[in-house]
C-alpha cells in the first residue's frame, strides 16, 4: 500500500454529480489496488451525499502523509465548509463556485510540493466559475494559470481513441479565426510529447484532421486546410515528427480507431469529442497536456438535473484516475 501513489480527487461542484461519483468510485476494491485516494472536498456535502448512497465512514485528514488508503473509508481533506442547511442538489450556489475553485487551488499546491503525485478533477460549471469571479473558461485555462504554462492543449481519451484539440471552448463561426500555423503545430507537437512520455509510445503516428468537408478540397471548400493547417504538419514533419493530414474528419477517425494512428489532432471542440463520446460514453477521460503536472478528469459535466438523486454513473471517474496513475507512472520512469 506504500508504493501505491498517492491521488487527489477535486470535488468539483457540490451540487453536481461529482460528490456522487467520488463516494461510488471508492466503494470499489480495483480502485484502492492501484492508488491510495484523496478527495478535495467538503466533509458535509459528503457525508449527506452518503445517506443516499451507501453509508460510509469519512477520515478526515489535514496533510496527504495521513492517508490510510482503506476501501469504506474515505479519505477527506475537508476545504470548503459549505452549510448543509442550505445545500441543496442541483441548485448551484456562489459559495459552491468559490469552494470548487478552492479545491483545485489546493491540489495544484499538494503536487507542486511533491504530497501526492496526480490530480483527478469532477465535474465543474463554468458559469458558476464566471458567476464566483474566476474569468477562466474552464479547469484547463486556471490550471495553466496556476502552473504558469503558455502552452496546453486538451486531450480526451480512451481505450480505442485519442483526440487533442486545436481550439477547444469557443463558438463554431471564431474557429477559423482561431486557427494558425503556430496554435496547430503546437497542439501536435503537446500531442506527440504526451503520446512518448505519457504513453510510453515509441514513434508515435499522429493524424491531423482538416477544418472543412473534403479537408477543403484542394481550396474548393475553404482555404484553411491548405494555407493554415498544410503548413504546420509540413514544418512538424521537418522537425523529425511521424504525422500526416489533414484528412477529412469524416473519414480520420476511423482509421485512428482501427489502429493506424495512435492519436487525431482535432481542429475545434466537437469535431474531436463526438467520435470519442460516441466511442466510449463512460469511459473517456479529459487530460490536459502540456502541464507540468498530471491531471485528469471525467468526460462529463455537473448533471445537475441528476443530482441527488443516486444514479449517477461513476465509470469515466474511474477511467480517469486509472489514467492519472498511468501516466504518474510513465513519467517517473522515463525520469528514471
Amino acid at each position: 500500500m506504500r508504493d501505491l501513489p498517492r491521488i487527489t480527487i477535486t470535488m468539483g461542484d457540490p451540487a453536481g454529480i461529482g460528490p456522487e461519483v467520488i463516494l461510488k468510485t471508492l466503494l470499489r476494491d480495483d480502485v484502492y489496488q492501484v492508488c491510495r485516494p484523496i478527495v478535495l472536498g467538503d466533509i458535509n456535502v459528503l457525508r449527506m451525499v452518503s445517506k443516499r448512497i451507501e453509508p460510509l465512514s469519512f477520515h478526515i485528514i489535514k496533510t496527504p502523509s495521513e492517508v490510510t488508503g482503506s476501501r469504506g473509508l474515505v479519505d477527506i481533506i475537508s476545504i470548503s465548509n459549505l452549510n448543509k442547511n442550505l445545500f441543496i442538489p442541483g441548485q448551484p450556489t456562489i459559495n459552491g463556485g468559490k469552494a470548487m475553485v478552492d479545491y483545485i487551488v489546493k491540489a495544484v499546491d499538494l503536487i507542486k510540493d511533491g504530497q501526492v503525485s496526480a490530480m483527478v478533477t469532477c465535474p465543474i460549471s463554468k458559469e458558476l466559475m464566471h458567476k464566483a469571479g474566476y474569468r477562466f473558461d474552464g479547469h484547463t485555462e486556471l490550471l495553466a494559470k496556476l502552473t504558469n504554462t503558455k502552452d496546453y492543449s486538451m486531450m480526451m481519451a480512451s481505450e480505442r481513441l485519442r483526440v487533442s484539440l486545436a481550439t477547444i471552448h469557443c463558438a463554431l463561426k471564431e474557429v477559423p479565426q482561431r486557427l494558425n500555423k503556430g496554435l496547430i503545430l503546437k497542439t501536435i507537437r503537446l500531442t506527440y510529447r504526451a503520446l512518448e512520455e505519457d504513453f510510453a509510445i515509441k514513434r508515435p503516428h499522429v493524424a491531423i484532421a482538416g477544418l472543412n468537408p473534403h479537408a477543403g478540397e484542394s481550396g474548393l471548400f475553404g482555404q484553411e486546410d491548405k494555407e493554415i493547417i498544410q503548413p504546420a504538419v509540413d514544418e512538424a514533419k521537418n522537425d523529425g515528427l511521424l504525422v500526416d493530414g489533414p484528412f477529412p474528419a469524416d473519414t480520420i477517425f476511423y482509421h485512428a480507431i482501427n489502429g493506424k494512428f495512435d492519436a487525431v489532432v482535432a481542429m475545434y471542440h466537437d469535431q474531436g469529442l463526438i467520435p470519442v463520446k460516441l466511442l466510449d460514453f463512460s469511459d473517456a477521460v479529459n487530460i490536459t497536456l502540456g502541464l507540468p503536472i498530471v491531471r485528469t478528469s471525467v468526460d462529463h459535466g455537473t448533471a445537475y438535473d441528476i443530482a441527488g438523486k443516486g444514479i449517477a454513473n461513476p465509470s469515466s471517474l474511474i477511467a480517469a484516475i486509472r489514467m492519472a496513475v498511468r501516466i504518474a507512472s510513465a513519467r517517473r520512469k522515463a525520469q528514471g
